[in-house]
C-alpha cells in the first residue's frame, strides 16, 4: 500500500475499514514511518486483544512527521499520541525538549535493548539492519568484509543512498566512519562509489544491474529477493543497526490507549509480524527471517557498531557535507 500523510483528516483507521470512534471506549493517534502493510498487520492482531481501542494513523517519512509535529507544537497541540520511526536522534531531541512521556513497557524485561541510557522515554520496537547488497550476476564471489566493496568489480558501481535524504543512509555513514574513520569513505571515493537517492533506489539499481552493489536496508532488499531479483544480502562482522524507537507524547489525553499499544508492540505476536517483514525483532524468542544472514537479534546487537546516538543529530550536517564533498571529489 502506498504510504500517505493525511493532512486534514484522521478518518481512516489503518485502511482496515472505518471504526466508529463514538462507539470505541478509547482511541489514539499514531505517527509512524513504518510501511502500511506492517502497521495494518500489527493492528489486526492488536484489535483482537483491545477491540475497544481505535487507532488512527499518519504514515510518512520521519522528516515529514517531525515537521508536522513542529507545526502542531507551534499551534499549541500535538495530535499524535505515539511516535514510531527509525530516526533515533529525533527521539533524543524530543526527550531533551520534554516532549516524551516516561513509560517502561510491560514487556521490556523480555526484549533486547540497544540503548544503554534507556529511561523509559522511548524503547526500541524494531532493529533495522543495513548490509552489503550485491547483484549475483555481476559479482560471483560474495563480499565478506566492508573492504571487499573496494575491489575492482565494484569500481564505479557501488551505491550509497544520499544521507541528506535518507535517515538510514545517514546512520550507515555515521557507523562506518565511527568504526573505520573517514579514510574508509576516501577509499570508497577512490573506487568511484556513487551517491544514490533513497534507500530503495540504490537497491533497485543493484537489481537492474546499473550497480554491482550497495549498502542496503534489510526489508527493502528482502522484498526484492522474494520477488525474484538476482540479489544477495550479506552482513560483514561489523553490523549496521538502526533501531526504530517508539515513544508516547507527553501530555496525551489518550495515555491508557497509548500504553496498551506500546505494550502490545513488544509482545511476541507483534514482533513476529515485524520479523516476517524482513527486519530483526527485539525479542530472541522470535525467529529471524530466513533471508537475513544472522542467527539471532542478540548476536546482531553484539556484532553491531556502537555509537553515541545523542551526538548524531549535532553532527548530522557536518557529516553529510564531508561525506558528499569526499565522494564528489571536493575535499
Amino acid at each position: 500500500m502506498r504510504k500517505k500523510l493525511l493532512a486534514a483528516s484522521l478518518a481512516v483507521s489503518l485502511g482496515l475499514g472505518l471504526v466508529s470512534q463514538a462507539s470505541a471506549a478509547e482511541k489514539m493517534i499514531l505517527y509512524t514511518s513504518m510501511k502500511e502493510s506492517l502497521i495494518g498487520a500489527i493492528y489486526e492482531k492488536f484489535k483482537v486483544k483491545h477491540p475497544d481501542v481505535t487507532i488512527d494513523y499518519q504514515s510518512a517519512g520521519a522528516g515529514k512527521l517531525m515537521a508536522k509535529i513542529a507545526t502542531e507544537r507551534q499551534a499549541g497541540k500535538v495530535l499524535a499520541d505515539v511516535l514510531w520511526t527509525s530516526e533515533v536522534p529525533d527521539f533524543y531531541n524530543l526527550k531533551k525538549e520534554g516532549m516524551l512521556e516516561t513509560y517502561v513497557p510491560a514487556q521490556f524485561g523480555e526484549v533486547i535493548n540497544p540503548f544503554p541510557d534507556h529511561d523509559g522515554s522511548f524503547t526500541a520496537a524494531r532493529l533495522g539492519t543495513l548490509g552489503i547488497v550485491y547483484n549475483t550476476q555481476l559479482v560471483k564471489k560474495a563480499p565478506a568484509e566492508w573492504d571487499d566493496v573496494l575491489k575492482p568489480e565494484f569500481n564505479g558501481a557501488y551505491g550509497i543512498a544520499n544521507p541528506a535524504l535518507s535517515g538510514t543512509a545517514y546512520m550507515s555513514i555515521s557507523l562506518l566512519v565511527k568504526q573505520f574513520g573517514w579514510e574508509y569513505i576516501e577509499k570508497l571515493a577512490a573506487n568511484k562509489a556513487k551517491i544514490g537517492k533513497g534507500s530503495g533506489q540504490v537497491v533497485d539499481d543493484t537489481a537492474s544491474g546499473e550497480l554491482a552493489g550497495c549498502i542496503g536496508v534489510d526489508y527493502i532488499t528482502i522484498d526484492k529477493i522474494k520477488k525474484g531479483a538476482k540479489l544477495a544480502y550479506v552482513f560483514p562482522k561489523e553490523i549496521l543497526i538502526a533501531p526504530s524507537p517508539v515513544a508516547i507524547i507527553k501530555g496525551t489525553p489518550n495515555l491508557s490507549a497509548a500504553k496498551k499499544f506500546v505494550d502490545f508492540l513488544l509482545t511476541k505476536e507483534a514482533q513476529e509480524v515485524i520479523a516476517s517483514e524482513g527486519t530483526l525483532s527485539v525479542r530472541n524468542d522470535v525467529k529471524v527471517a530466513p533471508e537475513l544472514p544472522i542467527a539471532s537479534a542478540e548476536e546482531a546487537v553484539k556484532r553491531s557498531i556502537k555509537v553515541d546516538y545523542k551526538s548524531l543529530e549535532d553532527e548530522k550536517q557536518t557529516t553529510i557535507k564531508k561525506f558528499t564533498d569526499i565522494l564528489q571529489g571536493k575535499k
